[in-house]
């Protein structure tokens, strides 16, 4: 009987003792996002001036931003023709049923176009710099970091920022509009072949509704977006490679966190960017 009676009164503080620890780890998550998001925007701060004054001074590390540039380039423009293509076939096979059973084929290069500059080539650009640009910058600066180069560094009163981080993000704001404008020229290329070649539609037809809807406005707000998705990109794999810590696992931690911060921010920010667009920007005849 004595025992009975003391279940009830344990079973109340197991409860109360769990919820405490689930209330303590979900504040302590919340602060810490809070000091990592914190610390990223500072980064980019320091990382915007920095790039500023560097190029004001000519004391930017051009051999180390091309360098950079470079590996950008080998290791997404091959990944960007294979996604534009199958990008166009799709809009053009998706939208070209849905405007012939409205009767308006003509109408397929404007809807393809767009389709592709206003949301396909941006995305794709900002999800390939997410990828494979996100992990190849995150590895190796998380790499530095666990071989203690950047302690090296701040000891010998070198700024990491000045000497890694502002070359990678000249690299990645020159790459990002670059693959972007790619991206589009494929992209067309291939719903133009598919509209042709599939379903009819003639080349004048074509390109008189892609040059009567495509703006000039929707070319630079896409050349845009990629820039601020690559901005984004550089700044989070920057951090997360500069943060890096626990030994080689901490290098594989740093760069899977790069790679999923990088896609769930260009989302999120694509998004508030599409709303803006539509309000201040909407689709007209050009």
């Amino acid at each position: 009987m004595r025992v009975s009676s003391m279940t009830p009164e344990l079973d109340t503080t197991t409860r109360e003792s769990a919820t405490a620890i689930v209330r303590e780890n979900f504040s302590d998550s919340v602060v810490s996002s809070l000091r990592t998001f914190g610390r990223a925007v500072g980064m980019a701060q320091e990382s915007v001036v920095g790039a500023v004054g560097d190029l004001a001074r000519r004391e930017l590390q051009w051999r180390e931003a091309i360098l950079q540039a470079w590996r950008l380039i080998t290791v997404t423009t091959v990944p960007a023709i294979l996604m534009a293509i199958p990008f166009g076939v799709i809009v053009s096979i998706q939208v070209g049923n849905l405007i012939h059973t409205l009767g308006a084929d003509s109408l397929l290069g404007a809807t393809g176009g767009l389709g592709v500059i206003k949301q396909g080539a941006p995305m794709a650009t900002g999800f390939l710099l997410g990828g494979a640009g996100a992990a190849a910058i995150a590895a190796d600066l998380g790499a530095r970091t666990i071989r203690e180069e950047i302690d090296a560094l701040h000891t010998m009163g070198i700024s990491p920022v000045h000497r890694l981080v502002i070359p990678r993000l000249v690299a990645m704001v020159v790459v990002a509009p670059l693959l972007n404008v790619l991206i589009i020229f494929v992209g067309v290329l291939a719903g133009y072949a598919v509209a042709i070649g599939g379903q009819g539609v003639t080349p004048g037809s074509y390109w008189a509704t892609f040059g009567s809807f495509t703006t000039t406005a929707d070319v630079w707000m896409s050349l845009v977006k990629a820039l601020i998705f690559g901005f984004l990109v550089v700044i989070i794999a920057c951090q997360r490679g500069l943060e890096a810590k626990g030994g080689p696992r901490g290098v594989a931690d740093a760069v899977n966190a790069a790679v999923v911060l990088s896609v769930v921010s260009i989302v999120c920010v694509n998004l508030l960017l599409t709303q803006v667009t539509a309000m201040f920007l909407p689709t007209r005849l050009a």
